[in-house]
């Protein structure tokens, strides 16, 4: 019934994860350019909601079953992949989501001139 090695599940997670990702941009991209114009700490502020977080789950899901599944392929039995794969995902993406939410408070504060890397310089 199942491909061994997934292959299919590798690909659907790799696409899922693309797939989600183009949303968490367009979101990203979207709020930014609002508060831009508006200047309210309030669209920063509904980023923590789930209109961010449901794709960054969906990068998540679909980044976990593509490493599962990459790691299946190369002969390493179904539930020790996920063992492994699922914490892996997991601390990562608390990584990233803490230091998204430190340069969002940076951006609020300082404006666009406080990610400016060349001006360090």
């Amino acid at each position: 019934m199942f491909y061994d090695p997934p292959y299919v599940l590798l690909i659907a997670g790799l696409l899922a994860g693309i797939t989600c990702g183009r949303a968490f941009e367009m979101t990203l991209r979207q709020a930014v350019q609002e508060w831009s114009k508006t200047r309210s700490t309030r669209t920063l502020e509904q980023l923590k909601g789930t209109a961010l977080t449901v794709p960054f789950m969906g990068i998540c899901a679909g980044i976990c079953v593509f490493l599962a599944s990459g790691l299946s392929i190369y002969g390493i039995p179904s539930g020790f992949s996920y063992a492994f794969s699922v914490p892996m995902t997991i601390g990562i993406a608390a990584l990233v989501w803490f230091q998204l939410q430190k340069v969002l408070i940076l951006l609020q504060e300082g404006g666009s001139r406080a990610l400016d890397l060349d001006a360090l310089e």
